[in-house]
């Protein structure tokens, strides 16, 4: 159910609530180097992961990880953690299940 039920706080309309704990920090290009979290490559967009959804909210769930664009956010912090609160309408999309192989590969 993720961590909305340890939240002091209820969402609101299409509001969601967005944790970015273990979601910043250094990554790996498609080689293989490693780029630390210092570095700014561009307008870059950021995963975090829901922990708590308005009642208005329709296509995110609880704990989805979600991207979103870094620059169009309002933090706010809640038991010394920081969030992110955002619009449903500001997320891009939600991290989908890998959809197992059916074999073939080909789709009729």
């Amino acid at each position: 159910m993720g961590e909305s039920g340890k939240l002091p706080i209820r969402m609101l309309h299409d509001r969601v609530l967005v944790s970015l704990e273990g979601e910043q920090g250094e990554r790996r290009s498609g080689g293989g180097i490693v780029i630390p979290a210092t570095a700014s490559i561009g307008k870059r967009l950021a995963w975090g992961r829901v922990v708590a959804i308005g009642s208005n909210v329709r296509q995110v769930q609880l704990d989805d990880r979600v991207l979103f664009d870094p620059e169009e956010r309002a933090e706010v912090e809640l038991g010394s953690k920081d969030y992110v609160l955002l619009r449903e309408r500001d997320l891009h999309a939600v991290a989908a299940e890998r959809v197992p192989d059916a074999g073939t590969g080909l789709y009729l």
